[in-house]
């Protein structure tokens, strides 16, 4: 099976900093304000908290990464990734209705793409999966069934014109 691009470990880091940053903030704004009360223990326990932090998530980043794999079989697209839950999706090419490539600032420094593959008959998702906002599901944005996060640009296009002509064959 082939593997993300390996840039895809930046996304990766990106995505998960930017959820902690609020509570990395928090640890450092509460470890200054105790300092005045309790010297230089909490200061210390917090920025050792914070590396730790660090190293778990370079831990789980490396893991996604080389856990995430894909294949393309003559009559489907296989994708698998997930830490903890492994998640195995099998996309028939007779489904596939669009591929979309996309290049966000990340993708386009490392060069890499992300190809999202719209099938038709997508399930799951409901009105956070739309892209609606509500709550803390703010943030959270549709991802197609076939979602491969860090592809190499000239990949990228390889996998498009590739599953397209599938899909004219198909019709």
């Amino acid at each position: 099976m082939d593997k993300l691009h390996p840039g895809a470990r930046w996304l990766f880091r990106a995505n998960v900093y930017l959820g902690l940053i609020g509570f990395i903030f928090f640890i450092g704004v509460f470890s200054i304000a105790l300092f005045t009360e309790f010297g230089y223990v909490v200061p210390l326990i917090g920025f050792g908290f914070i590396i730790f932090l660090f190293i778990i998530t370079e831990i789980f980043v490396r893991m996604s990464y080389n856990r995430w794999k894909y294949k393309f079989e003559p009559g489907s697209l296989r994708i698998e990734h997930g830490i903890i839950w492994k998640k195995y999706v099998s996309i028939p090419y007779e489904r596939v209705q669009n591929v979309d490539i996309k290049r966000g600032i990340i993708a386009r420094m490392f060069g890499f793409s992300t190809v999202d593959i719209e099938t038709a008959g997508r399930s799951g998702g409901g009105a956070v999966g739309l892209g609606v906002k509500f709550g803390n599901n703010r943030h959270q944005q549709y991802k197609s069934e076939g979602h491969l996060p860090a592809i190499s640009t000239l990949g990228a296009e390889k996998i498009r014109d590739f599953v397209m002509k599938k899909i004219t064959r198909n019709q």
